[in-house]
């Protein structure tokens, strides 16, 4: 335990929130598996969207807001492509069923699209994306959030920095995983920063008057900014039409955020690909492909010798084996809450 931070076994942390879940009505496969997925983000070192987002999940299950028990079902659709409804269900949940469902399609098409309406936060896209890969496809997962992200000099957001993620098996220690948002960074690094009550970098978010912030309040208040200016900007147009326009879901404003309307359902869409090359080639020839093109990126020579080319989803790897060894650091406030909370909703599980 540090001034800052306090380190907690990731078994711990697993349990209880499992309890957590569970003990506001979840179902024990559904309660098992996000809080399975919670950690596991924090494992990988994405946490911006593992631990820190508990309490607006328990607060929102416990309200109604999101259903702890949701009547997910298929409304539309044929062959390789269907529409889930999620019953405002946790995003976890929904979106597990709806790529299960996309794998499944992809066994039988070689391709499974599987778009939902009516879910909430589905916390990192990784999680779904790389379902696929373990099962030797291909899996891309996005979604859509509320408007929070300008184009510099707009004054108010039109889009939000919707997150896309790609997973491909490399057969060898860990998939290649490419997960990002849209914007230059996730609305959540600004609340970890908040947490740790860290400044953030002026190019990360602006406040309410457009103006460029290093105050991580301020910044998750007014409005994050774009990767790469119009190209991100583009793209998260792009991703709120695969998961609102075209399925009959909301996109734009018509989302409600989950912050902002704690209350409320955020009507969330989410759309997954399975793509399965097996009919294309055999599993030793996609191995040998696949091991040939990550070690010809892996030795891309640098221009300092000191530094090391990693592909996407190495970090991950590395942080993953280190905080399964040592914990998982959770910043000291959010340990407070989460001490507090798990009182409050009787977890049999203490995580000091």
């Amino acid at each position: 335990m540090s001034g800052n931070e306090v380190l907690v076994n990731a078994k711990t942390l697993e349990s209880f929130v499992t309890d957590l879940f569970r003990n506001v009505g979840m179902e024990e496969k559904d309660a098992t598996f996000s809080a399975n997925a919670l950690v596991q983000t924090n494992l990988w070192g994405i946490d911006s969207h593992g631990i820190l987002r508990l309490p607006i999940y328990i607060k929102r299950l416990r309200s109604g807001a999101v259903k702890a028990k949701p009547d997910i079902k298929k409304i539309k659709g044929s062959q390789a492509l269907e529409v889930l409804h999620g019953d405002d269900g946790l995003g976890f949940v929904v979106g597990r069923l709806a790529m299960e469902r996309a794998i499944q399609l992809a066994d039988t098409f070689n391709v499974g699209v599987v778009s939902v309406i009516r879910s909430n936060h589905f916390g990192a896209a990784a999680l779904y994306a790389r379902m696929a890969a373990e099962r030797n496809m291909v899996g891309l997962a996005m979604t859509n959030v509320i408007p929070n992200m300008v184009m510099p000099g707009c004054s108010k957001p039109v889009v939000g920095n919707n997150p896309i993620a790609f997973a491909a098996p490399t057969f060898g220690d860990f998939p290649f995983v490419l997960d990002i948002s849209l914007s230059a960074v996730a609305g959540g690094k600004l609340l970890l920063a908040s947490k740790k009550k860290e400044k953030i970098p002026l190019d990360w978010a602006t406040d309410r008057e457009g103006q460029p912030t290093d105050d991580p309040d301020k910044g998750f208040a007014g409005f994050l900014l774009p990767v790469g200016g119009h190209k991100g900007f583009g793209l998260a147009l792009m991703v709120d039409i695969l998961c609102g326009v075209l399925t009959g879901g909301v996109f734009l404003n018509q989302m409600k955020g989950m912050y902002h309307y704690p209350d409320d359902p955020s009507l969330t869409g989410h759309l997954m690909i399975a793509i399965n090359f097996s009919s294309l080639m055999g599993q030793e020839e996609m191995k040998s492909r696949m091991e040939f093109f990550c070690k010809t990126v892996k030795s891309a020579p640098m221009w300092d010798p000191s530094l090391e080319m990693l592909l996407p989803g190495e970090i991950e790897h590395r942080t993953f084996q280190e905080r399964s060894k040592k914990g998982i650091p959770i910043p000291s406030k959010l340990f407070e809450e989460l001490t507090d909370l798990g009182k409050e909703l009787g977890a049999s599980t203490s995580l000091i």
